[in-house]
């Protein structure tokens, strides 16, 4: 149990030098009217002489010039000092007076924008180099270690409260907000360092001969919205963006509908994931983060029927992801489809969003789903630890594909295959997908054998099964998922090769007269 707080402080004297100067002119003049003293840097003391508000200089203060091309501002003993005497301690006022030492009881800092610099494109080492804050982490670190003594901003977007709490309280801070800005700083340093630390990783690690993978992985997030709950009612949940960075999902636009579900966000990902992979119109309907069905073609309306039609039973409730804006004929369409979750698309033409805003609670997302960069790293949580890895980003090549029976693939069967292939990695292993075309047929997801996926998907397929094509995620382990395709009247395989049984799977493949190709490339999802 935490002890009790009990310290307020009064604000006399405030030491101000931000890079973001968002808000500051009118947040220096109220504290200006309360009365309070301001210490000032460079651009930020002429910001504010301009807005009329008095300022001491840094310079001025210290009686020591900045120096090294403003390198060197705030790091003098009479500005640290200030910060880091704690005021109940006798000796450290005595040590203060016998120096000429004066408290300073507010920093208002926000640091050079190195995140900002480094994200322009084949940006500079030395200009990345100079937006290295010194001064404004070491004043902030100061004045967050002495928090019962000294009130710390690091953001504009906290000055209208601390403001209206002075003004409220006769100048006073209370123990609450000092602690949690002194918090906020800790947390705004550590964040900045660790970008500084990954982004030098990553320029030097060639010369330096480091791993792909970094010695040390961190992530920092910021919390967007809390959830209504989890993946159950019991489970508590919250949305994060990753660094201030509203990207991807974090950066989508809700036009319509409910809030969205923990659930709700997993399977968007999913929807977006597999969408991106082509580049005509395709449609995907997810369930339970797994594809209930996928299907290109010349228009979105004809790509969404399809994709709805592979698995009807299973799409009520899912989730619709769509490689193209929404057009008056897939919102009917979509409407036609019975209750369905959410929809993610790039847009919605105004008489298509005004169509399926006659649904109630269906949840309308737009987001620019080929504007997403590509994430570099996949990871997963688990019991004291993380693990980390490539993401499966892997393309196969038409050339890589390798025939291993007699019967050669027609080019319709082998463009079906590699359509199958895309989506094979998006669906949970054990994977076994049919495709006739450019329209999945049957999917058989997560099971525990490969056979009862290929069992699963050829069950949801039907008649439909008869001269499709069976693409697997892993090679095949014996003979009997072969014995099943071609009792199902399935017409060509597609799978990874490489197993101790390829002869007798390739043997019982060429006895059954089906032809199978091999990819090398193994796809996994758990």
């Amino acid at each position: 149990m935490c002890p009790p707080i009990y310290f307020m402080i009064k604000i006399k004297r405030a030491l101000i030098s931000v890079s973001d100067k968002t808000g500051l002119a009118e947040f220096a003049k109220g504290l200006h009217k309360l009365g309070v003293e301001i210490i000032s840097t460079g651009g930020t003391s002429g910001l504010l002489r301009s807005a009329n508000v008095p300022v001491k200089e840094v310079s001025e203060y210290t009686g020591f010039p900045e120096m090294l091309d403003g390198r060197v501002k705030t790091l003098h003993p009479k500005i640290h000092g200030g910060l880091l005497a704690v005021r109940d301690n006798p000796e450290h006022m005595k040590q203060l007076e016998q120096h000429g030492i004066g408290v300073i009881d507010m920093v208002v800092v926000n640091l050079y924008p190195f995140e900002k610099i480094i994200e322009k494109k084949n940006v500079g080492l030395e200009d990345a180099i100079e937006n290295i804050d010194i001064g404004g982490p070491s004043m902030l670190r100061s004045a967050a270690k002495n928090y019962k003594s000294v009130a710390v901003i690091c953001s504009p977007a906290r000055y209208t409260e601390i403001l209206k709490e002075l003004e409220n309280n006769s100048g006073i801070l209370s123990d609450k907000v000092l602690v949690n800005l002194a918090i906020e700083v800790f947390e705004r340093t550590g964040q900045y360092d660790r970008t500084i630390g990954n982004f030098l990783n990553n320029r030097f690690k060639a010369d330096n001969a480091f791993s792909d993978f970094p010695k040390e992985f961190r992530l920092d997030f910021f919390k967007l919205q809390d959830l209504r709950y989890g993946e159950n009612p019991h489970q508590l949940a919250a949305f994060y963006s990753e660094a201030k960075k509203k990207e991807g999902l974090a950066s989508l636009k809700q036009l319509h509908g409910k809030e969205l579900s923990f659930n709700n966000f997993l399977d968007l990902q999913a929807a977006i994931d597999i969408v991106r992979e082509f580049d005509k119109p395709a449609a995907v309907i997810i369930k339970h983060n797994n594809p209930a069905g996928i299907a290109q073609d010349k228009t979105l309306e004809a790509a969404y029927k399809k994709a709805h039609l592979c698995d009807s039973l299973s799409a009520f409730g899912g989730i619709i992801g769509l490689n193209r804006p929404v057009d008056i004929k897939t919102a009917h369409a979509i409407i036609k489809s019975g209750f369905m979750e959410c929809v993610i698309a790039p847009g919605f033409e105004k008489d298509a969003l005004e169509i399926l805003r006659g649904k109630k609670n269906l949840r309308l997302i737009e987001l620019d789903i080929y504007g997403i960069l590509e994430e570099k790293y996949d990871f997963k949580k688990v019991s004291g630890g993380l693990l980390l890895q490539d993401k499966d980003n892997r393309q196969l090549k038409p050339e890589e594909v390798k025939v291993v029976t007699k019967i050669k693939p027609t080019k319709a069967q082998m463009d079906a295959m590699l359509f199958g292939w895309k989506i094979i990695k998006h669906v949970k292993s054990n994977a076994i997908v049919l495709v006739k075309g450019t329209q999945t047929i049957g999917i058989g997801a997560g099971q525990t054998s490969r056979v009862d996926s290929a069992v699963h998907a050829i069950r949801k397929a039907g008649a439909k099964a008869k001269g499709a094509v069976l693409v697997s995620d892993a090679f095949l382990p014996k003979e009997d998922t072969v014995t099943y395709a071609v009792k199902a009247g399935l017409k060509a395989i597609i799978q990874t090769g490489g197993s101790i049984m390829d002869e007798q799977v390739i043997k019982e493949a060429n006895k059954r007269k089906i032809a199978m190709v091999t990819t090398g490339i193994r796809h996994f999802k758990h």
